[in-house]
């Protein structure tokens, strides 16, 4: 007979987070897409956020429910009754027995501009109490293209030990291989219905379906969109121009305190052999008290990386829109020649 030691609930519930697996796909019901959709598009080009409720379940993480958070003001009241209502809606959801475990929250977005610092420092507050959580992302404007622009992400594991630390220096990048494209991960999205809605949609399906998304991918005028994408890409670059400025300044700071230092160096050891020849005692060679050798910090690559990372979002949203255009254009330029 094994003796057993007895272990708590929570050194078991600690082993069994410890091998989880991976995060492999979102699932999410039609019912909580639909939620979103709703409330992006009815405050749009407002952005707008909202708590993700459901479970997380080996390898995938369901969300069964949603609400909406209230508009946010500059206002510490204001954010305090916000932070009420989430609380109350909660205790509410618990009521009804409904889920109320949260998994993450949604936001919208205008054309794919979301990757920024307020969003990594929200990803770090959730992941003080929730291990694996996700922030879904829709682009109303995206998707009046006919496509729909719903997106998963979470951070990646390096990236989140690096952000911890606060040392985004190009030596500790290199250290962990960590370049702008490891950031985010982007984890597939499952869409799921029950039973019941499957058929009662199946029986609402009319013959020929054919919706006002299908009408919207025959607009040949895509100017508008492509416009906005341009100019987000220009101001992009302007940005990225003005972070490699800062280093540039950094670099040349650098350089000119490497100069100084070398000269001062020189000055130190022709005083040492004086001093040798003398027969007294040689002054030591570095002077942490003297300012040439306070070390200069080096700005941080963050900024660069998430505006790296826009300018790849944007680049990859034109092409996919200018693609598409081009077809367009050369189905109808083939039937008026018809």
């Amino acid at each position: 007979m094994s003796n057993a030691i007895p272990r708590s609930f929570l050194q078991v519930a600690a082993k069994e987070e410890e091998a989880a697996p991976p995060l492999r796909v979102v699932q999410i019901e039609g019912l909580v897409i639909l939620k979103i959709i709703k409330h992006c598009k009815e405050f749009s080009p407002a952005l707008v956020t909202g708590q993700l409720l459901g479970l997380d379940v080996g390898s995938v993480l369901e969300v069964t429910n949603c609400f909406p958070f209230p508009v946010r003001e500059e206002d510490e009241e204001l954010e305090a009754e916000g932070a009420n209502y989430q609380l109350e809606m909660m205790r509410c959801l618990r009521e009804v027995n409904i889920d109320n475990n949260t998994v993450g929250w949604y936001q919208s977005t205008l054309f794919g501009s979301f990757q920024t610092v307020e969003l990594i420092e929200t990803f770090m507050n959730y992941q003080e109490n929730i291990k694996r959580c996700v922030c879904i992302v829709y682009d109303p404007s995206r998707s009046d293209q006919g496509v729909l622009a719903l997106k998963a992400l979470k951070l990646s594991d390096s990236f989140m030990e690096l952000y911890k630390s606060n040392t985004f220096t190009g030596e500790k990048l290199r250290e962990k291989n960590l370049s702008w494209v490891d950031i985010f991960e982007e984890i597939p999205i499952k869409v799921s219905n029950s039973a019941l809605i499957s058929a009662f949609m199946t029986e609402l399906e009319p013959d020929t379906p054919v919706t006002q998304c299908d009408y919207e991918r025959l607009q040949l005028s895509t100017n508008p969109y492509l416009e906005r994408n341009v100019e987000f890409l220009v101001e992009c670059m302007d940005d990225l121009s003005m972070e490699q400025q800062k280093f540039q300044f950094y670099y040349r700071n650098l350089s000119r305190q490497q100069a100084q230092q070398q000269a001062w160096l020189q000055k130190r050891r022709a005083e040492n052999m004086s001093r040798k020849a003398a027969g007294e005692e040689p002054l030591p060679e570095e002077d942490p008290s003297n300012p040439v050798f306070k070390p200069i910090p080096e700005p941080s690559r963050l900024e660069s990386f998430l505006i790296t990372n826009q300018i790849a979002n944007y680049c990859n949203q034109i092409n996919g829109v200018a693609g598409q255009s081009f077809s367009r254009l050369y189905l109808m330029k083939a039937l008026h020649e018809n």
